[in-house]
């Protein structure tokens, strides 16, 4: 591809310009379970920058067990936006932070971020879906459809392992779906794994293993506050009563901790409402899958991943297509730029060859491939919106 056509790549337009890279020089969510390590006093089970990183968010507090909670789709602006509806998360505003969920600000990069201390370009997750070079083919990383060795695909020790090595005892509570999926396997292997259905259940077993004798870290995850975003939006009722249900649920836990125990409390990504009248649906442009061998990511941060040669006629299309609704970036410049963090030279070709990041109410999708349920979704995220990508850090 000539330079030109990279130049005009960088390029961006008026809403376009404010969908710059995370700040990963500053607090971000993979800084949280190195910083709850330390508490518990395994600061041998981290290397140098986990370490530096983790004293710089400054929870000093030592602790014999931290509870992790993760909610899924709780995003600090939205948290700020309905905070009538969290008289628990009020009452925890001084010791409360603004942390990054990091690019793209997606479930999959999230937890792994999380589970690994590690920035994406680290850990390889760097999308919903992401292409295997070895298969040549685009696999969803939620739910791992496609025969990837998760060892391989995250190849460097979990937090949850090191810890285990350091005789941390580890759990992690969630749906029993979860505890053999890929994912689980690929970034938050290491320790014990409990199931439950609902939330007072989990907060029960975290509650009983937080009072159980030894050191232990546990991982509790809650998903629904992003399903129901997802389904109804991250404005509706029904996304406030969840988040009264999980206000309500994490304040009877915290009341109930003993005194040696912490609970650090955080999340994996925003959300934003797109109009359906606002979508590019891909069904309807034929002239943007020209030349593309696949498309991976999510409806709001887009992998392209162009056919030999076909590169400058990619870009020129989405570009003349898209405008000022989103950032289209080549990789290289995506990477000059800092978007996933250092890139390991085995997660450079995962990327895709051009980036698609969405303004605010923009999104992408295709009609022809993807199902009548992912269609009526209303809210989501990917992209590098201030909603998307702050995330809370409360510390109990």
């Amino acid at each position: 591809m000539s330079e030109d056509s990279i130049q005009r790549g960088r390029q961006s337009h008026s809403d376009a310009e404010l969908l710059g890279p995370p700040d990963y020089a500053g607090s971000m969510l993979s800084d949280v379970v190195p910083a709850a390590a330390l508490g518990l006093g395994a600061a041998d089970a981290l290397d140098a920058p986990m370490s530096d990183r983790a004293r710089a968010l400054g929870l000093d507090r030592e602790a014999r067990a931290t509870i992790v909670v993760l909610i899924d789709g709780l995003g600090e602006q939205q948290l700020r936006r309905y905070s009538g509806y969290t008289p628990f998360f009020r009452s925890q505003a001084q010791t409360r932070r603004t942390l990054s969920a990091g690019f793209p600000s997606t479930t999959a990069n999230s937890l792994s971020s999380l589970a690994t201390g590690r920035l994406p370009g680290a850990h390889g997750v760097v999308g919903y879906r992401v292409l295997d070079p070895e298969k040549d083919a685009v696999f969803n990383q939620l739910t791992w459809n496609l025969d990837v060795d998760p060892v391989a695909w995250v190849p460097d020790a979990t937090l949850f392992e090191r810890l285990t090595d350091a005789g941390i005892d580890v759990v992690s509570l969630g749906e029993k779906k979860f505890a053999g999926r890929g994912l689980n396997r690929a970034s938050l292997r290491g320790g014990r794994f409990r199931d439950s259905k609902t939330l007072e259940e989990r907060c029960a077993q975290a509650l009983a293993e937080a009072k159980a004798p030894g050191r232990r870290l546990v991982y509790l995850y809650w998903g629904n506050l992003d399903k129901t975003g997802h389904v109804h939006g991250a404005d509706s009722a029904a996304w406030t009563e969840e988040l009264e249900r999980v206000d309500l649920a994490l304040s009877r836990l915290a009341s109930d901790l003993p005194h040696d125990a912490t609970m650090l409390i955080t999340a994996d990504h925003g959300m934003v409402d797109v109009d359906h009248e606002r979508r590019l649906d891909l069904a309807e442009h034929p002239e943007l899958k020209a030349g593309l061998r696949h498309i991976g990511g999510e409806p709001r941060a887009l992998h392209l991943y162009a056919a030999d040669g076909a590169e400058a006629d990619v870009l020129s299309a989405w570009q003349e297509t898209i405008g000022d609704r989103g950032l289209i970036l080549p990789k290289s410049a995506a990477i000059d730029r800092g978007y996933f963090g250092p890139v390991a030279p085995h997660v450079y070709p995962r990327i895709g060859d051009f980036l698609v990041i969405c303004t605010d109410g923009f999104a992408v999708v295709d009609s022809d491939v993807e199902s009548a349920s992912a269609l009526a979704l209303i809210g989501h995220h990917g992209s590098t919106t201030e909603q998307e990508l702050q995330i809370p850090l409360l510390l109990v």
